[in-house]
């Protein structure tokens, strides 16, 4: 398989997971208090959404790649 028609389908392929997914969220700990041994931690949620204009522009370009690249042979 030619390198362009992989990347092609791993575009896609992500393409087709950022619209399954849609958003992911980390956490991440926040000090609040430190005060000597004693330390008092926040947990702090992140969210990121992901774009579905995005997911459908890695399937199209992904899509692309690999008509391109069997077109040149």
């Amino acid at each position: 398989m030619k390198p362009g028609a992989l990347i092609g389908i791993i575009l896609a392929l992500a393409g087709c997971a950022v619209l399954a997914v849609g958003r992911f969220s980390y956490t991440t700990e926040k000090p609040v208090v430190d005060l000597g041994p004693v330390k008092v931690t926040q947990a702090v949620e992140h969210s990121i959404a992901l774009p579905d204009m995005a997911g459908f522009g890695l399937i199209v370009v992904g899509g692309l790649l690999v008509l391109m690249t069997r077109r040149s042979t």
